[in-house]
């Protein structure tokens, strides 16, 4: 065989070698290889957590920054169905205050959207919101955040009469109007009517000369009690002073009635009325005693 023969049928063996190796490659090196490019893709999602297990969801927002006024649109999805299991939806503000919790219906496609007005008390600070979202158990959550240039509307915009009382109280509304609060003397509270637009918060401050919440043994601050159109609803209370405390109080769209329950609330009459009561009921004595009227037959 000559020597130019054997050097080609080297070259071969060679190539044929070449071209084989890839079959024998280790199959955890591949394993490896599919995992970091799924992890590359997985990265490529700019504003959304995703969580590490099985049933992993997403979120995300239309934008990634928002002025006073904006609505900003909330979406994502899941890879699991749970039937009946809506997606729980918080917002919380750059001071760690929860500006919004929502429920939201997962689709049968297995994606998830709402959209809220970034305005009102809750949202006065600048900065970073955060939005965290749950399905179900905690190992199906995700968060993103995004940034809110602040809210001008403090709540102290709106100032409206209580009925049956002497004084007014300030509020602030979203997505809604106030049509009127009246006293329940009986039930020591206060009832607002509302008409909705949609999803949205009363922030209302409640001065303590009407109704307060206060411990019968020690007098310090209470809670307040609040039901929605006869429901008990959470809210938190954005500010509390020596002269009044202010409430910040979400609705969904549709609600009529927000009722605001204290320990104590002023007298239907109010103080200037008991006063004229009291001068009234002097009078007609000293006149009696003085005239000889009597109110009682003399036998």
């Amino acid at each position: 065989m000559s020597t130019r023969f054997k050097g080609f049928a080297l070259l071969a063996i060679l190539l044929c070698a070449i071209g084989v190796m890839p079959v024998f490659a280790s199959p955890y090196a591949l394993q490896n290889q599919a995992g970091s490019n799924s992890t590359n893709a997985t990265s490529g999602n700019t504003g959304i957590v995703s969580s590490a297990s099985t049933g992993a969801i997403s979120v995300t927002t239309d934008k990634t920054t928002y002025n006073d006024g904006d609505k900003v649109m909330i979406s994502g999805s899941t890879q699991d169905y749970i039937s009946d299991t809506p997606i729980t939806v918080r917002i919380i503000s750059p001071i760690g205050n929860i500006v919004k919790v929502d429920q939201v219906d997962l689709g049968s496609d297995r994606t998830f959207s709402t959209s809220i007005t970034a305005t009102g008390a809750l949202w006065q600070e600048a900065g970073a919101y955060t939005v965290k979202v749950q399905y179900g158990s905690p190992d199906r959550t995700a968060q993103t955040t995004f940034q809110f240039a602040g809210s001008a509307n403090n709540g102290a915009g709106n100032t409206i009469k209580v009925d049956g009382t002497d004084l007014s109280v300030k509020y602030s509304i979203t997505n809604g109007k106030v049509l009127g609060i009246k006293a329940d003397i009986q039930s020591k509270s206060l009832i607002v009517s509302i008409q909705t637009t949609g999803d949205g918060v009363l922030t209302v401050t409640l001065p303590r000369a009407l109704i307060n919440a206060t411990l019968p043994t020690t007098g310090q601050d209470d809670k307040y009690y609040v039901l929605v159109d006869n429901q008990e609803a959470d809210f938190q209370e954005t500010s509390t002073t020596t002269t009044d405390r202010t409430l910040s109080i979400p609705f969904t769209d549709g609600t009529q009635e927000i009722e605001i329950i204290g320990t104590q609330i002023i007298p239907e009459f109010g103080p200037i009325a008991a006063l004229v009561l009291a001068i009234a009921i002097v009078s007609i004595i000293a006149v009696s005693a003085k005239t000889g009227l009597r109110f009682m037959p003399k036998y």
